[in-house]
């Protein structure tokens, strides 16, 4: 057993780092088994020599967080944890580090993750960028905020935003309304994305204008897209034909983004997803990314990490089973 001090300079700083009822220590205690306890300036950890190590990189990770005035939250706390684990953290200062896009309530998007960090590197270094992985990492948000910075810096002069309408257990043609109404609700995360970055009044001034477009996939046959950031959503439900079809809209000018998760293909068993075929024809060709984001990158609740884990866990169970490679 040994005990390390470390010592906290600003008190604003040392409650970010403790949060509400200490809760943020209280995971570093259960999950490097440490012991953590605060005293006026000082904070004492003590346990065995390389958990204490841990947990004092995993600090001193967290104070860089709260000294850029971020928000020190149950997810940060674990991802830092499992880059010290894995000795990544030297990392850790390039987590939430460049603003990606302001929202309209002046909420600055950032990248939350090194994984994150990478897909919008690829965004703004490549002319088409695949964003690949789980629930909860990202991928469309942080395209939306990708398409809304270019546009506001004149990059581009349109965001086009699509995504195919694949039944998942319903029937469109049970839902009321005209064609427009039955396609919405499937293109609604990609409305909620743009009223944050925009709010509702701008959004709907460029939508009058043009300037905006959301519209299901089958709209894009036949036209080419000049100067416009385009969005391709949910990916992995589109056919091979769609894909290919999407990727040659592109024209001069323009950057596109298809986000998708192959592990959620609503698509008949006979269907080939066209996102991952893309993902095979695509690979090294140049000017192109494929980014893939995992559970580490989620962003949302922990429970949803450890949901995607029994998942995939389940999923390599019963591909061994079946003699077949995930």
């Amino acid at each position: 057993m040994i005990e390390q001090t470390i010592s906290l300079e600003r008190m604003e700083e040392a409650a970010s780092l403790f949060g509400s009822f200490d809760e943020n220590m209280k995971i570093i205690e259960h999950e490097l088994s440490v012991s953590v306890v605060g005293r006026g300036d000082q904070l004492k950890i003590s346990g065995e020599a390389e958990n204490v190590m841990h947990a004092v990189k995993a600090v001193e990770g967290l104070l860089s967080l709260a000294g850029r005035k971020e928000s020190i939250t149950e997810q940060n706390v674990r991802y830092i944890i499992n880059l010290v684990r894995a000795g990544n953290e030297q990392h850790i200062n390039d987590i939430a580090r460049d603003v990606l896009c302001v929202t309209a309530k002046g909420k600055p998007i950032k990248a939350k993750t090194l994984g994150q960090k990478r897909y919008v590197d690829a965004i703004r270094k490549n002319t088409i960028t695949l964003g690949i992985g789980p629930a909860g990492t990202g991928k469309t948000y942080l395209a939306v905020a990708a398409a809304v910075a270019a546009f506001r810096d004149k990059q581009v002069n349109r965001i086009i935003l699509t995504r195919p309408a694949v039944e998942a257990g319903e029937r469109l043609g049970f839902l009321p309304g005209d064609l427009q109404s039955k396609v919405d609700p499937y293109l609604r995360p990609l409305y909620d994305a743009l009223f944050d970055m925009l709010g509702a009044e701008v959004y709907n001034k460029y939508l009058e204008r043009g300037s905006i477009e959301v519209a299901p996939l089958a709209y894009m046959r036949g036209r080419t897209l000049d100067d416009s950031f385009i969005i391709l959503d949910e990916a992995q439900n589109t056919s091979r034909e769609q894909m290919k079809m999407f990727l040659t809209r592109l024209g001069f000018g323009s950057k596109i983004v298809i986000t998708g998760d192959i592990t959620q293909i609503d698509l008949p068993g006979d269907k080939v997803s066209g996102l991952k075929e893309a993902m095979r024809v695509l690979d090294g060709v140049e000017d192109i990314s494929i980014c893939k984001l995992g559970e580490a990158d989620v962003v949302r609740h922990v429970i949803v990490q450890r949901i995607i884990k029994a998942y995939e866990a389940d999923e390599n169970r019963r591909a061994k089973k079946e003699g077949r490679r995930v």
